[in-house]
């Protein structure tokens, strides 16, 4: 076993050498975590809090009258951001259309990492679908650094550490 995972690390250092444009900042640290830990990543542990560029907490409900929020925390151009947008209507989905509270706010490196606080300990796993639950959600989101568009799915480390939020 052992020497298989030697053989495999090996190889994503090699292609790495051969390909310095995919080996942007932590993307060989986390495509070799992400191998390790079974496709799971852990906030702060494995993603660092100046590598994530996104998280989305967004509920989407197809009840009568349908509701949406969505609350966005984002890096752009250095800066730190807070959005939150809600929509409203008499008809399913809810489209940008429908927004009828929004607005956002920059903010401070104390609220960026209060929001890295809650977060921390978290685990970001890959997409799939949840045909089960109805598609309401809260569906969570957190993107960063060297994801690659893949590995992007949030869960909190507790039902507690979600209440909080």
């Amino acid at each position: 076993m052992m020497k298989v995972l030697s053989g495999v690390i090996a190889l994503v250092l090699f292609v790495f050498v051969l390909f310095p444009s995919v080996a942007e900042a932590g993307t060989v640290k986390n495509t070799i975590n992400l191998f390790l830990n079974n496709g799971v990543m852990t906030v702060g542990a494995d993603i660092a809090q100046e590598d994530i560029t996104d998280f989305y907490f967004t509920y989407d409900s197809s009840t009568n009258p349908p509701f949406f929020q969505r609350y966005r925390f984002y890096e752009d151009n250095g800066a730190h951001w807070f959005y939150h947008e809600k929509r409203e209507g008499r008809h399913w989905p809810l489209r940008e259309k429908d927004i009828t509270v929004s607005g956002s706010v920059k903010l401070t490196d104390e609220q960026w990492a209060a929001f890295f606080d809650l977060v921390k300990g978290g685990k970001v796993e890959k997409r799939k679908e949840h045909t089960e639950s109805g598609g309401r959600g809260p569906w969570l989101f957190l993107y960063w650094k060297g994801d690659r568009c893949k590995y992007q799915e949030f869960s909190f480390s507790s039902w507690g550490a979600q209440k909080v939020v």
